[in-house]
């Protein structure tokens, strides 16, 4: 028989050769796509030090006082050593008593404390008893408090045995939202809130969540702003996404693919198992269909 002229046997050894490097590369492909579902340390892991994957911040960390804006609502406290002054703007109570209830309720349930908070309306005043309407809008808590001083101090002047007075003013409903992941809207207990103590509030982002691409949606003097960083990198904390704001919008998305991650050695293994056995079974369910195609044909259709 001349060389090269493919036999029976040969045709045979061929198809079982083709065959095993199919169901290798089948199983190579099933192996691959689940362990590259896999949740790495590296995907979730905060202050890491920045690198070609993870981006470096330039120092630009600053804080700035809070401008007042339409819709806060103030919580203002009148310190007098003239009992009948204090009983005139306060409803009873100490201030610290006050503060911290209204704190504890969120700002959003403010009950018979309702009357000495004092809503930032539409003109950009609150309305302060026998001082009536002040301007607000645009000034810190700092400024305010100062000119609620002036104001008072003018007023109660003119009344016998005058007696200095401090204020005490607060926002009571500073809060920032989270959506994507969390979702919610959370307050801000303490004047300074970074980024790590907004996400720890929440719970923290979980194991499929992107810690990679945070958006950030900020609204200044009429403006929004959106803006993205990276919570992985360690240089966040020198940056100008380390402190949020009264108002910030957190949006936090989900990791590609999460449905199918794996946080853990075992579960890549046992991923793995299953999933390259339930690839063999459906292999051999197609391959036993082919040779039985192959086989009728071969037989001159079943004659």
């Amino acid at each position: 028989m001349a060389s090269g002229v493919d036999t029976p046997n040969n045709k045979e050894l061929d198809k079982e050769t083709m065959d095993k490097k199919l169901k290798f590369a089948f199983l190579l492909a099933i192996a691959g796509f689940a362990l590259s579902s896999c949740v790495t340390a590296r995907k979730v892991n905060y202050m890491q030090e920045p690198d070609k994957y993870i981006p470096h911040y330039a120092d630009t960390l600053s804080f700035e006082d809070y401008e007042l804006r339409i819709g806060d609502r103030l919580y203002v406290y009148v310190y007098s050593l003239d009992e009948n002054v204090s009983k005139m703007y306060n409803a009873g109570g100490s201030g610290s008593q006050m503060r911290q209830q209204m704190m504890m309720s969120g700002g959003s349930s403010y009950g018979s404390y309702d009357l000495y908070t004092y809503l930032v309306m539409d003109d950009g005043t609150i309305d302060f008893p026998t001082i009536g309407k002040i301007y607000v809008r645009g000034l810190t808590t700092r400024e305010v408090k100062r000119k609620l001083e002036e104001e008072l101090s003018k007023l109660l002047e003119e009344i016998p045995g005058f007696a200095t007075v401090s204020v005490e003013v607060n926002i009571v409903n500073r809060s920032f939202s989270v959506i994507g992941a969390q979702s919610g809207r959370y307050m801000i207990t303490k004047e300074k809130m970074t980024i790590f103590e907004a996400l720890a509030l929440v719970g923290d982002l979980g194991e499929f969540n992107s810690r990679k691409e945070i958006k950030l949606v900020r609204e200044k003097e009429g403006v929004t702003t959106i803006k993205t960083f990276d919570a992985r990198s360690k240089d966040i904390v020198n940056s100008e996404f380390y402190y949020i704001e009264p108002n910030d919008i957190i949006y936090i998305r989900q990791i590609p693919g999460y449905s199918f991650g794996i946080n853990s050695a075992s579960t890549v293994l046992g991923v793995t198992a299953t999933t390259i056995s339930f690839g063999v079974f459906i292999y051999s369910i197609v391959q036993t269909g082919i040779n039985h195609v192959n086989k009728y044909y071969g037989n001159g259709g079943g004659k």
